[in-house]
């Protein structure tokens, strides 16, 4: 009976709660306009493909339904290996992008190495350019053809570079920048004062990285892996390059699909690549949900280099300089292999693989540009409004609602690429060949950073400033658009720059979906790279580049002179 009551009330809470929301949501048509719309595309462009790539694998035959599809994969080392080399790669790099990526946090964070400043900017390249721009250069340098190959190895290179060792050189040090962004601003919210009491205590600075500074980071560390985990098993390009006989689930799902034309194996596969990363993304959101390893607690605290011992600071100097001195000696390469008559051949500077890029690839890179700059606006506008009301309106299934926008993040691209091909090929939706598709596949694809850019922001704005608009007479959406939104603008713009250049460098998600009438810059290149034409394919490489490069210094212009806190330092002033 104490049971059945309990319920009852429970229950009769929940509807209550559930009626007030929806008489706030009524007097605020624009807020529930709002709502519907959001809805409507999450569940159209994000729920929808990934349901019909998870049907699509148990549909061996058209409408008929079994699990045949998974036993043959399971019961086939042909698509087993895959399986096993997916996770293997994914291990070993996150191992060690996650090694390097804490050395050179903790470098540049806490040891006070020189030019610190300088070892930050060149971690980030590989961020800012498409991340098989990496093996262009192994090639170039360690291919069969490769520069270092013949010159300093007599034509015989010192190791095979298509496979898993070249593909773990590769994807380290395209993806150590995300875990060095990570770690240092883990290592940088651990205030100098633990650190500090430590050493005052009689522990040596060694002792107290151990004991204090390595197990306060540990939760950066964790995040880290896992982030580094999730991109080297979503790769697509990379494997694509320099794979050679090292068969991964990304390619093989792609080659099931354009190769074999078997749609429910590449979708079976697609599913068992989208596994290890959704537990990945989740494991990641629960670690970094939990409190037990706070240290900002509202109190001051200064968080400054530490002063080690000579011999340790020049090791940690040497390693940062080796690492940058690589970063710098791939991206050189390809600029150099940019202008060469015929890499491995002929190395004769010339322009005329700039020529072939603006006469007979501006196509490429029209199309890439028109379709990433309009959906670059919408996917920022999107993010911004999610954000908005997942953090600050209540209603029903608002934590479901944050929690699909952000599904995109764990989905391979691979995924994301089968299930718009599957989801909009057929009737009542057919958009595969046209423009709305590959932008599409930019706006959900790159929503998440968005979503997250603008929760983050929000918490930081105080709540009485909005109730203080809304006491004055205005609405939520006059609220919005002339109190929030411009306080958001620095993470409206970090979403806009994010969106921009991910649209540009994106392969996994959109080979599935371009056409011979809407191509992109990327596809040309990975065709250049499989064609044997290097050059040709630095010098597209080395354009788009630069054209991200522009684009970045014009968002950090329009950030930094036209947000809302600098017209509050001008007027202060």
């Amino acid at each position: 009976m104490l049971v059945r009551l309990c319920r009852t009330g429970f229950l009769r809470s929940v509807e209550g709660m559930f009626t007030k929301q929806m008489r706030r949501l009524l007097n605020e048509p624009v807020l529930l306009a709002m709502i519907v719309l959001v809805w409507v595309l999450l569940a159209l462009f994000v729920v929808y493909p990934l349901f019909m790539v998870g049907l699509k694998s148990f549909e061996p035959k058209p409408g008929v339904f079994g699990l045949s599809v998974y036993r043959t994969i399971f019961s086939k080392r042909y698509f087993l290996v895959p399986i096993f080399n997916t996770l293997k790669l994914g291990v070993t790099v996150a191992c060690f992008g996650v090694l390097i990526g804490y050395v050179f946090a903790y470098s540049v964070a806490k040891a006070n190495v020189p030019a610190k400043d300088f070892f930050r900017t060149i971690a980030t390249f590989p961020i800012v350019s498409p991340p098989f721009v990496v093996a262009l250069a192994a090639i170039l340098l360690f291919g069969r053809n490769g520069l270092f190959t013949r010159k300093l190895f007599g034509g015989t290179p010192p190791f095979e570079i298509y496979g898993f060792w070249g593909l773990v050189i590769v994807e380290t040090l395209a993806y150590f920048p995300t875990a060095f962004l990570t770690l240092e601003g883990t290592l940088l919210s651990i205030g100098s004062d633990l650190e500090e009491a430590s050493q005052s205590l009689g522990c040596s600075k060694w002792k107290t990285f151990w004991r204090v500074t390595f197990p306060l980071s540990l939760p950066g560390v964790l995040s880290a892996w896992l982030l580094v985990f999730s991109q080297s098993m979503a790769d697509f390009g990379n494997p694509l390059v320099l794979g050679g006989k090292f068969h991964v689930l990304s390619v093989s799902a792609y080659l099931e699909i354009t190769g074999s034309y078997r749609l429910p194996h590449g979708s079976a596969l697609a599913i068992i690549l989208l596994i290890p990363t959704l537990i990945a993304f989740f494991v990641q959101r629960y670690w970094l949900s939990r409190k037990s390893f706070v240290t900002v607690t509202g109190k001051s605290f200064l968080s400054k280099a530490m002063e080690l011992p000579r011999w340790a600071k020049v090791i940690l100097t040497i390693v940062c300089l080796i690492l940058t001195a690589s970063i710098m000696l791939f991206y050189g390469t390809v600029l150099f292999g940019s202008f060469t008559k015929l890499w491995g051949v002929n190395h004769s500077l010339t322009l005329d693989n700039y020529k072939y890029v603006f006469n007979f690839s501006w196509e490429y890179l029209k199309d890439t540009l028109l379709l990433a700059s309009i959906a670059t606006p919408i996917c920022g506008v999107l993010g911004i409004m999610i954000a908005y009301l997942v953090a600050r309106k209540e209603f029903f299934g608002r934590r479901l609602m944050e929690a699909f926008s952000l599904l995109p993040f764990a989905v391979p691209g691979t995924v994301v690429g089968i299930g718009y091909l599957l989801a909009f090929n057929q009737e009542p939706l057919i958009l595969t060949g046209t423009a709305l598709i590959v932008i599409l596949v930019f706006v959900f694809r790159e929503l998440p950073v968005g979503v997250q850019n603008g929760v983050a922001a929000l918490y930081q704005i105080d709540k009485s400033i909005e109730e203080a608009s809304m006491d004055l007479g205005s609405n939520s959406y006059q609220t919005f658009w002339k109190v929030t939104l411009p306080l958001l603008m620095p993470a409206f713009f970090t979403a806009l720059f994010n969106a921009f250049v991910r649209s540009m460098t994106a392969i996994s998600a959109v080979i599935f979906v371009v056409s011979a009438k809407w191509n992109l810059i990327t596809v040309r290149i990975l065709g250049a790279v499989s064609n044997g034409d290097l050059a040709q394919a630095a010098a597209l490489s080395c354009t788009l580049i630069g054209i991200i490069v522009v684009v970045m210094f014009l968002m950090r212009f329009v950030t930094v002179n036209l947000s809302y806190q600098m017209k509050l330092r001008r007027v202060e002033r």
